[in-house]
């Protein structure tokens, strides 16, 4: 697969996989690739093993002409270079319409149309451009997701022809659960699916008769692939956002800038808060959140959560002491394993 998503946002999780063998004919299959700018593992339990690698690809294909501002003709390109004659295929339209959801639950803190700053900052396939406050201000003018529609026709409607869509943030959790789609479709009740460290787990892990078990990566311990929690999953999806992997450095200044832009200031977001996790009932959600979150930072954010029943996320932060610190809701707490 060509490697188009380039950016990838997203703090690594770690998938564990427990040995094991086989019983009642059933046995443990794993496909491993590369798309989406990343590498992927897809491991499914079934009594044969079956080549799904022909529509792994297609699904990966479909999702990279659609929203991929990587690829000069994808549908998203065509629309952020003001074409409106593009007729949104579904995968677009779901994407959009859980991207509003979101946007609205956060109070535009996850804002999609956020691709003209990720261009000015350095961090998209749009050229960069010298930033200051006035020149933030001029941009933020083309950022809002309450400024596009989707219309009947499947047609976007822009309030400025200027404004440009950015799922990154959300595109690759949506894959994740087309995925999951595809292996449902095919019958296969329990599999786990890992693109970029964002997760689905369906079912369970059949020969242990388990939940599934993945590590999320402790962010002050990356070279070793150091653990800052272990946790079981069964019929959820995780993914992570951090501040601490991807960033920019001034060839000039030297001064870091952040991967994580708030989409109220135009500004990247340097904050205290070092990585989210998500956990909910799909990857696009989770995906979404974990991004939400981090432009949120630490105090907006556990607020946030404490007035939700249907999210449950694990922070970690520098406290004001200069200490290290964690955040877990308690739906968290149930799944982690100490």
């Amino acid at each position: 697969m060509k490697v188009l998503f380039k950016f990838n946002i997203l703090l690594s999780i770690g998938v564990i996989f427990w040995s094991c063998t086989k019983t009642s004919n059933y046995g443990k299959n794993v496909v491993y690739g590369e798309a989406l700018g990343t590498t992927y593992a897809i491991t499914y339990i079934s009594k044969e093993q079956v080549d799904l690698q022909p529509s792994i690809d297609s699904l990966f294909n479909v999702v990279n002409k659609s929203m991929s501002t990587y690829i000069p003709d994808s549908d998203i390109s065509k629309i952020n270079n003001g074409d409106t004659t593009i007729i949104v295929d579904k995968m677009f339209e779901e994407v959009f319409a859980t991207s509003k959801k979101v946007f609205e639950a956060t109070n535009g803190y996850f804002d999609p149309t956020i691709g003209i700053l990720v261009d000015a900052w350095g961090f998209g396939p749009g050229d960069q451009v010298p930033l200051d406050s006035v020149k933030v201000d001029s941009l933020l003018r083309y950022v809002g997701f309450n400024k596009v529609n989707l219309t009947s026709e499947n047609r976007i409607k822009k309030q400025n022809s200027s404004i440009r869509f950015d799922f990154n943030a959300v595109a690759k959790g949506y894959a994740i659960d087309r995925l999951g789609v595809l292996l449902s479709n095919r019958g296969y009740q329990n599999y786990l699916v890992e693109v970029g460290g964002e997760i689905l787990a369906k079912g369970k892990n059949s020969l242990t008769d388990k939940p599934w078990t993945v590590g999320v990566d402790d962010p002050l311990n990356i070279e070793d692939r150091g653990r800052a929690a272990i946790v079981q999953l069964q019929d959820k999806a995780l993914a992570s956002s951090g501040n601490y992997r991807k960033y920019r450095v001034d060839s000039i200044t030297g001064e870091k800038y952040v991967h994580t832009i708030n989409p109220k200031t135009g500004f990247t977001k340097n904050s205290s808060l070092l990585a989210a996790t998500v956990v909910a009932d799909n990857c696009a959600i989770a995906d979404a959140f974990a991004t939400a979150f981090m432009a949120m930072g630490i105090e907006k954010a556990i607020e946030y959560l404490n007035t939700q029943s249907d999210l449950d996320a694990f922070l970690i932060y520098v406290a004001k002491d200069g200490t290290i610190q964690n955040f877990k809701t308690k739906g968290f707490k149930s799944i982690e394993i100490n």
